[in-house]
């Protein structure tokens, strides 16, 4: 198992870099945003909708509860409102987070995987891992897209975090505790 420090400072660190991509597509038009790039997903907009949506899904399978009723790309028609679906997301992760215990971790979670096609039952610290590793696979999507626009992007590295500060606490728990 995972400790926990270490994964709260992988969403210590996602939730950084994630706001420094934010940043850099807030320079794009609406244009941009949901222009076809040939990417995993049609659009710049799509690919951020999947990464909100990702994290919805696993808050929801943490919290217990069903994930059937996901957002879809369309309800994400602009930056603003991409910024909007994720804060409460965030923010439960956040609180979640804050809260969990090596017991927490060490427990397991049982979800209906549309993906897998099954009832899946995994560990917590495995489902976090995976969750901050998704997000990091499609940030590099993301990064893609955005010069593919004509964007330069901010570095995203870890180190540029922990040099920024960003970690500066143990288990990230300075960025954890910021305000959204």
């Amino acid at each position: 198992m995972v400790p926990l420090a270490t994964i709260r400072e992988l969403f210590a660190y996602n939730y950084w870099a994630r706001d420094r991509q934010l940043e850099a597509c807030a320079k794009l038009s609406q244009e941009q945003f949901l222009r076809p790039l040939g990417n995993s997903f049609p659009s710049l907009r799509d690919t951020l909708a999947h990464l909100v949506t990702a994290e919805w899904i696993w808050h929801e399978w943490l919290r217990g509860r069903s994930a059937e009723k996901r957002p879809a790309p369309e309800d994400f028609p602009d930056l603003q409102s991409i910024h909007e679906g994720w804060r409460p997301i965030e923010q439960g992760l956040r609180d979640y987070l804050a809260n969990a215990t090596d017991e927490t971790l060490a427990g397991r979670l049982s979800f209906s995987s549309r993906v897998m096609g099954k009832t899946m039952n995994y560990p917590v610290w495995r489902a976090l891992l995976h969750l901050a590793n998704h997000q990091s696979y499609h940030r590099g999507q993301v990064t893609m897209c955005l010069r593919l626009l004509g964007v330069q992007p901010q570095m995203t590295d870890i180190v540029v975090a922990d040099r920024e500060g960003a970690l500066d606490e143990i288990g990230g728990q300075k960025y954890l505790q910021q305000s959204a």
